[in-house]
């Protein structure tokens, strides 16, 4: 049990590490917030959500690093071509981050509270290809749990 702990951290350790590579150029010296985004409207019940979108692989990687705040119900839309294992990191992020994992019909697969400026692996409990970032607790204080579905504009990424 011990061996499979440690050979699963390796695992997620060595992804992390070769999505950095993958994403280097983009992070790499990056050190201001991204700008310019395209902001979506999302809806939760009856709170609505402007999230910047990163649809990109350049702007997926950068994400909200180096951000000292959010507004009030804004966040990040993170779409990725595909299903996937997307997983998550906080390297140069400044502000402590929840994060939904979400199904394509809008299903909040499972959250995780992220703590600034670390490099500790967040996944989603299934293949998905969407993941929102809000402030830390924000899902809590709304009332949000897994299997709440969220409104969701049709995004792609590339």
């Amino acid at each position: 049990m011990v061996f499979k702990r440690l050979m699963e951290r390796l695992r997620i350790r060595t992804w992390l590490a070769g999505l950095s590579l993958a994403a280097g150029s983009a992070a790499i010296g990056q050190t201001a917030p991204q700008s310019g985004l395209p902001v979506v409207e999302l809806s939760a019940g009856m709170h609505r959500i402007r999230a910047e979108l990163a649809a990109t692989p350049n702007t997926r990687s950068i994400g909200l690093m180096h951000r000292r705040a959010l507004g009030p119900n804004q966040g990040m839309l993170f779409a990725f071509p595909e299903r996937g294992m997307h997983c998550f990191w906080m390297r140069n992020t400044l502000i402590p981050l929840t994060i939904a994992f979400i199904a394509e019909d809008g299903r909040i697969v499972n959250t995780a509270d992220m703590a600034p400026m670390t490099e500790t692996g967040h996944c989603p409990n299934e293949p998905v290809r969407l993941a929102l970032e809000m402030e830390q607790g924000w899902f809590e204080k709304k009332g949000l749990r897994i299997g709440d579905r969220l409104g969701i504009p049709a995004v792609t990424g590339r």
